[in-house]
């Protein structure tokens, strides 16, 4: 029998160390709302940017040109008086000259009253062009290799009609146009950031709330009931913090009723208890004596511990850190040693594996203690007599397992059985039994698992984490593995 439950057990120990949990995370839905709000800041200022600085930067574009044209009708006026006054190839040289344009700025007289016509500067033009100006009598621009060229109509004293050309290049059109464009592209990526840095402050104050609202709930579930959330915030934030708060309150006096009621019902056992012990006195010497009047003895101290751990301000958690928590082989040997002198009595056989040497775990004494009594207590109330149960420990790198099987007809509903409080109470089962031992595994990051034994009865095996994960909350309590099942109901 030894050898058989070993080998299952290993096999279990196995698969259960190397089952790993991961918590999701909590704030990643509260930093998309901030991102959101960024972009939608970022998208809305880049649109207003764009719709601003797009035509302001061609009306800058247009202001040159018209700024460039502007200086080369000055130079043009500049000439017409010397040309209404006089002809003269060598005056008007030394007024276009003293212009300072000879290079950009051509004259054009046509003959007159058999003088010959009179070119002065390099004309850029075309024929045609100067042409029509002169035959229109008003200023034209005209296109040429390298900018645009200013015409200008002067009438002459002879009644003539002289034009004045001043060249304007590329350049001087396009002057300060790249400058200006430069600092609009700077004043609006100015613009986005300071919106963006805007709207990351406004989203902090929007989100924040949320966030704590979000690490206050968390902290609830935790068991760390004076988590509040400031009413601060939006008015539907605040709505939700007072709210959370109410509720958090209302925890909090629902625990102390149950904590007083749980108070309540226990004191009741002390008078049965008194009786009982006072009437254990006169069974006189044996082990069955002994064993009876400890057994009393015990159940009035588990008594006085419910009552003291039901006044308490906080309920008792099982003990977690560094430091904290026992040597499961130890208590293991201890709680055998109490049951081994019942079963000889009934007949069963007993074995224990893997308590040779210490094997330390985050859990109370107490809680262990307790919740191998009530398994083994399953064991001797829900199985004949002389049905044999063995606890094997098995101890991992991040868990350690503890295994009690059976060889009895097992469980008929191993989900009811891992539900609280559904006892039939027809055969003195509370439905509390497994629950107590679910708790204390799932306090560290472990669980429970019902499955069937090669001893032919039920297996439950606890696993206990020692990384000091925090414990993940499930949608359901503790796990079953699906074998053929008969027997005996709920425990």
């Amino acid at each position: 029998m030894a050898g058989a439950g070993g080998g299952f057990g290993c096999e279990q120990a196995g698969a259960a160390l190397a089952f790993e949990r991961d918590r999701a995370g909590t704030g990643g839905g509260v930093g998309v709302m901030r991102w959101a709000l960024v972009k939608v800041c970022v998208a809305v200022t880049t649109m207003v940017v764009v719709a601003f600085a797009v035509p302001l930067g061609l009306v800058i574009k247009e202001m040159a040109r018209d700024r460039a044209f502007s200086n080369a009708e000055r130079e043009a006026a500049a000439i017409a008086p010397a040309l209404s006054i006089t002809t003269e190839r060598d005056k008007l040289e030394r007024v276009v000259a003293s212009a300072g344009s000879d290079s950009g700025m051509a004259v054009h007289i046509p003959a007159a009253d058999g003088t010959a016509a009179v070119e002065i500067g390099k004309r850029r033009a075309a024929g045609k062009d100067i042409a029509t100006t002169r035959k229109l009598g008003r200023a034209s621009t005209t296109e040429v290799p390298g900018g645009s060229t200013l015409l200008q109509p002067v009438a002459l004293s002879s009644g003539e009609i002289a034009v004045v050309e001043v060249y304007v290049p590329e350049s001087a059109v396009s002057n300060g146009v790249g400058t200006a464009w430069a600092v609009l592209a700077a004043v609006g990526v100015a613009l986005i950031v300071g919106s963006v840095a805007v709207a990351d402050r406004l989203g902090v104050r929007m989100v924040q709330p949320a966030q704590r609202l979000v690490e206050s709930a968390h902290e609830l579930g935790e068991g760390k009931l004076g988590a509040r959330v400031p009413e601060e915030g939006p008015a539907e934030l605040r709505l939700a913090a007072v709210a959370f708060n109410s509720m958090a309150d209302q925890v909090v006096q629902l625990l102390a009723n149950e904590r007083e009621l749980a108070a309540d019902l226990s004191h009741r056992l002390r008078t049965p208890l008194t009786v009982l012990r006072l009437n254990t006195a006169s069974l006189g010497d044996g082990p069955a004596a002994e064993q009876t009047r400890a057994a009393v003895a015990q159940l009035e101290r588990e008594v006085d511990t419910i009552i003291r751990t039901a006044r308490e301000a906080k309920p008792q958690t099982a003990a977690k850190g560094v430091g904290a928590g026992c040597d499961a082989a130890e208590v293991v040997r201890e709680r055998m040693d109490f049951w081994s002198a019942l079963a000889e009595d009934e007949g069963r056989k007993v074995r224990m594996a893997g308590v040779e040497r210490p094997v330390r775990i985050p859990v109370a004494r107490a809680d262990l203690a307790a919740a191998l009594d009530a398994l083994l207590g399953n064991v001797f109330r829900h199985t004949p007599e002389g049905t044999a149960f063995a606890v094997d420990v098995h101890n991992g790198e991040d868990a350690v397992i503890v295994l009690v099987s059976d060889a009895g007809p097992g469980i008929v509903d191993p989900e009811a059985a891992m539900a609280r409080g559904r006892g039939s109470g027809s055969d003195g089962s509370t439905g509390l039994g497994l629950d107590i031992v679910r708790r204390l595994a799932e306090s560290t990051g472990g669980d429970v698992r019902i499955g069937s034994s090669v001893l032919g009865g039920t297996e439950v095996r606890i696993w206990i984490q020692l990384d000091g994960r925090t414990p993940e909350r499930r949608g359901h309590r503790g796990s079953v593995r699906r074998r053929r099942r008969g027997g005996v109901g709920v425990r």
